[in-house]
């Protein structure tokens, strides 16, 4: 069997969570899989080629299209349904799309599409003009509608595939994302956590926000609540009685990420606060920091307003951190017990919890156990292993 699989989210400069997904997930399914044949599809005017992992396994090629995007996708693709890339490419049995994107395929050829959340549909005010105009185009609805199955990163955003976009629940299959191993408890002896700490001037405590800077993940709601746990060190947050930690330290606010849309009221926010010089941006974290970057944190904070997975409370938890997320979309279902959930349009609630985790060192270490335990339930070798299985049933 022949699997085509479009990578074009790999064409990223930088990644993130849909690009993770795909490199990681891709590289899983190439270990396991020896019998099928597969063909990673990309498009670009431009040599991105320095951006595409190269993926050098039996079976395997990567075959790169010349067309200037705006042309394949808004002429081609979505006015003339053409070219049928399952064609281009030299035949395939099943096309695979990690994420929503333009395509044109045989009738023969069956199409499998991964739904990673429709914040875009429940919640449009959260993303640009520009955002939305693209899905507008891609027209995710009928896309979804005529694949013939559908990977839905969790049960919640299964759900919002079923109400949003009138799909039956037989087409849908939940198949959870994985975490990377490079996620994991650090020795603090590790000379290179001193390093990061340096290289992005860190303080010795502060609470982390790690993702991009826009407004569905309610960083400024983080900043208010910060102003309101530090405004409140010494009252009614704190109300423990014998276990409480002496506070030695500042505890700071690390916010991490690249801007995105909207990141502009985010700065504005935290400028305005009483406690500016103590809330630090960083900007992007390389890969290769970020399991530090985690290690190095008390906490983490990530009271998102919508998320179809969220891995980076996961990826803080395989970390040994204790993190703070949202009651609501996907991430009670993603942290279980692992996390203390909290109403991200709580101002008080984000505090409390913040206060909660920052002198209580009995919850602070319960927490952090019961995440390591969670994140041993989530890996790219499963996720690898029952998408192999629905290529298998589908060519059935």
């Amino acid at each position: 069997m022949t699997i085509g699989i479009d990578i074009r989210p790999l064409m990223d400069e930088y990644y993130s969570g849909v690009s993770e997904y795909t490199v990681n997930l891709l590289f899983a399914i190439f270990q396991q899989d020896k019998k099928n044949n597969y063909k990673l599809f990309y498009n670009s005017y431009h040599d991105v080629s320095a951006r595409i992992p190269k993926f050098n396994f039996p079976g395997v090629k990567t075959i790169k299209l010349d067309y200037p995007n705006k042309i394949l996708n808004y002429c081609l693709f979505k006015i003339f349904k053409l070219p049928k890339i399952d064609k281009k490419i030299g035949g395939a049995d099943i096309f695979w799309l990690p994420n929503f994107n333009f395509i044109a395929l045989s009738e023969n050829c069956r199409k499998i599409v991964t739904v990673h959340d429709l914040s875009f549909l429940r919640y449009p005010h959260y993303f640009s003009r520009r955002h939305n105009f693209w899905q507008k185009n891609i027209n995710v609805k009928k896309l979804l509608r005529s694949a013939d199955k559908i990977i839905s990163v969790s049960d919640n955003t299964r759900l919002d595939v079923c109400e949003l976009c009138r799909v039956s629940p037989k087409k849908i299959k939940t198949i959870y994302s994985g975490i990377s191993a490079k996620y994991r408890l650090i020795d603090a002896a590790d000379p290179y956590r001193q390093e990061v700490k340096k290289k992005y001037q860190l303080p010795d405590k502060f609470m982390l926000f790690l993702g991009t800077i826009e407004p569905r993940k309610n960083i400024e709601g983080i900043i208010e609540a910060y102003k309101y746990f530090r405004g409140n060190e010494h009252s009614d947050l704190i109300h423990f009685a014998g276990q409480a930690e002496v506070k030695n330290n500042i505890i700071k606010l690390v916010i991490a990420g690249r801007p995105g849309w909207g990141y502009k009221s985010v700065y504005e926010r935290a400028r305005a606060s009483k406690y500016s010089r103590d809330i630090i941006f960083t900007d992007y974290i390389s890969d290769e920091d970020k399991p530090y970057l985690y290690n190095l944190a008390m906490m983490f904070i990530y009271p998102s307003f919508y998320e179809g997975f969220g891995f980076p409370p996961l990826e803080a938890a395989a970390c040994g951190t204790p993190s703070i997320a949202s009651n609501c979309s996907s991430l009670p279902e993603i942290m279980g017990n692992a996390a203390i959930l909290v109403d991200p349009f709580n101002i008080s609630d984000i505090a409390h919890a913040m206060a909660n985790l920052a002198y209580d060192i009995n919850l602070r270490a319960s927490l952090s156990q019961a995440g390591l335990e969670r994140a041993k339930q989530f890996s790219w070798e499963k996720c690898a292993r029952e998408v192999i299985e629905m290529f298998e049933k589908l060519e059935k």
